[in-house]
């Protein structure tokens, strides 16, 4: 079998108003390259951001990966390796009883981490973590873009 390339994503999601104008931004990093990808959306939220962010860098990977994804969102991490689960159980249903928001983004996660061997990474934002910091310029960036 052979050994699955190494991946570094880091992503970053932002939002100006929750709902309101948002980005995101994403750094794959491989052994031989490392390219960076933003996008935006006009009524958005940071958490939607945030998982979109993982999802198109994802999406961008050609063949399955050993990867570790970056993010200093908690709500991405945490639900990919410990909630993520629970909700599918439950029917989609939150501890708290309600509807699982965002569900149709969290199954497309599920579906890619299928596909890859990913290791979910926290990070504190906004500590001078060099790669975050750069996500979150241009998740910034891609809104700043959107409303010229």
């Amino acid at each position: 079998m052979e050994k699955m390339e190494k991946v570094e994503i880091f992503t970053d999601g932002a939002c100006r108003g929750n709902p309101g104008p948002g980005g995101y931004g994403s750094i794959i990093r491989t052994r031989h390259k490392e390219s960076e990808i933003s996008g935006s959306a006009k009524n958005t939220t940071n958490n939607i951001m945030e998982l979109t962010a993982a999802v198109v860098a994802l999406k961008h990977l050609k063949e399955p990966c050993d990867v570790i994804l970056i993010s200093d969102s908690q709500y991405l991490v945490k639900g990919m390796t410990q909630w993520i689960k629970g909700w599918a159980k439950k029917g989609w249903i939150t501890a708290a009883k309600q509807p699982v928001k965002n569900k149709d983004i969290w199954l497309e996660l599920d579906q890619l981490s299928k596909i890859h061997k990913i290791s979910w990474k926290w990070v504190r934002g906004h500590q001078g973590h060099i790669e975050n910091e750069r996500c979150d310029l241009l998740a910034n960036m891609a809104v700043d873009k959107m409303n010229q």
